[in-house]
């Protein structure tokens, strides 16, 4: 069964649209007919991209299109479907109730169709399957899990606290760097406008003098002709490694040991390690507290982690595990994990308690991500305010001296 738009004329006349489900066209057409109303247009709901899946091929491109359900978005959605499911609605039912109010077209079609594949008796995991760039292996993975243990309203409601707190801790990030990035734009703009402009008006006024200008001026004024005459291919340079890194680190081996390279730096690598390490230890905690194979969550776990060096160690540690080993010693072995993370798991090892210490290992984890990520905020808002001050200090500087010069010779 599958879900189908119409557009169909009443017995008004008045045309009407909206969703059926059927097994083909012939048969929504038929139901169309059957509530007095005269089908004009029936199409496949997602046809395109469900024919790729069945011929086992790629999906369309999705490079220029957004996602249906964006970040904040899929956890809304989660929680609510999570409260109707909890309150004892059939999960037919609840997904009627979702499409029906979903205000985005593309968001009322997906959840249509995965609801006539429910009503079509397939697990709801399968139903999401269809939609893997919406729905990750971790979010499918939480899904198959409820469903066999028959607790998908409860599995539903943590994984809808899992997202809500990962966006928390990402627009915490984002605002805590975004006044500094801002402030640094700023500031190379200004920079480079005293130089092309202001600085060459500047010049023209000792142009006819004989006498040497000053050290500082005549930097600047070099400064000022290397970014009018080359200012173009400079930014080129920029532009071109910038593009050719974010090329290269589609390469599995040089994206391995940039990342690597990127946990040693010294205060963004303290950052990188301890947001994916928080990111990881409560996706596992989510995982196994709803019944996840300690295997399953491991692997689906480790494929969060976005940093290539700390994904491989995890999967290391997954090797470990299924070798017998304990998740605490897998994970001490590991030294970019943050040593709290181990502990944290030796000790949910020993008192059986293994996704709650887990849990509490990625709260603390994540709150020190938070606090050092607005200490180091705090104090490179105004060291980059004194930094553009001095700059452009120097570039009055640059322009006083020789008038301060000319003064002297007149005396």
């Amino acid at each position: 069964m599958a879900a189908f738009r119409f557009e169909a004329l009443d017995v008004a006349g008045k045309t009407v649209s909206g969703l059926v489900d059927a097994d083909n066209p012939k048969a929504a057409r038929a139901q169309l007919r059957g509530q007095n109303l005269v089908p004009l247009k029936v199409d496949a709901v997602m046809a395109q991209q469900q024919a790729h899946q069945e011929a086992g091929g790629k999906a369309p491109s999705t490079l220029f299109t957004r996602r249906v359900f964006g970040a904040s978005d899929l956890s809304i959605w989660t929680r609510q479907l999570s409260g109707l499911v909890v309150a004892g609605l059939p999960l037919e039912r609840a997904l009627t109730a979702l499409a029906d109010e979903a205000e985005d077209p593309r968001q009322r079609e997906l959840v249509a169709h995965m609801r006539s594949e429910v009503n079509a008796g397939a697990p709801f995991a399968q139903a999401l399957s269809g939609f893997k760039r919406e729905f990750d292996d971790v979010y499918r993975g939480v899904v198959a899990a409820g469903e066999q243990s028959g607790q998908l309203g409860n599995v539903l409601d943590k994984l809808a606290n899992d997202l809500e707190e990962q966006q928390a801790l990402k627009s915490k990030l984002i605002g805590a760097t975004l006044y500094p990035a801002i402030v640094s734009l700023f500031a190379v703009v200004i920079v480079v406008a005293l130089l092309v402009f202001v600085v060459p008006q500047v010049a023209q006024v000792f142009s006819s003098s004989k006498r040497a200008l000053p050290f500082l001026t005549q930097f600047m004024l070099g400064l000022s002709a290397l970014m009018r005459n080359w200012g173009w291919l400079i930014a080129l340079v920029v532009i071109g490694g910038f593009s050719g890194l974010m090329f290269a680190r589609r390469d599995e081996g040089f994206r391995l040991k940039f990342d690597a390279f990127w946990l040693g730096l010294p205060l963004i690598g303290k950052l990188s390690r301890g947001y994916n390490a928080a990111r990881f230890a409560g996706t596992l905690a989510m995982l196994a507290g709803s019944g996840v194979p300690i295997l399953k969550a491991l692997q689906a776990a480790a494929e969060t982690l976005s940093n290539r060096a700390m994904r491989a160690d995890a999967l290391d540690a997954l090797v470990q595990v299924r070798e017998g080993a304990p998740l605490a010693s897998a994970l001490a072995a590991k030294k970019r994990f943050p040593g709290l993370l181990p502990m944290f798991a030796r000790l949910g090892e020993q008192t059986g308690q293994l996704p709650l210490m887990l849990q509490r290992a990625a709260n603390q984890l994540s709150g020190e991500v938070q606090r050092k990520a607005l200490a180091i905020a705090t104090v490179l808002e105004p060291l980059l305010i004194v930094v553009m001050g001095l700059v452009v200090m120097l570039i009055v500087m640059s322009v006083m001296l020789p008038i301060m010069q000319m003064n002297t010779w007149v005396k």
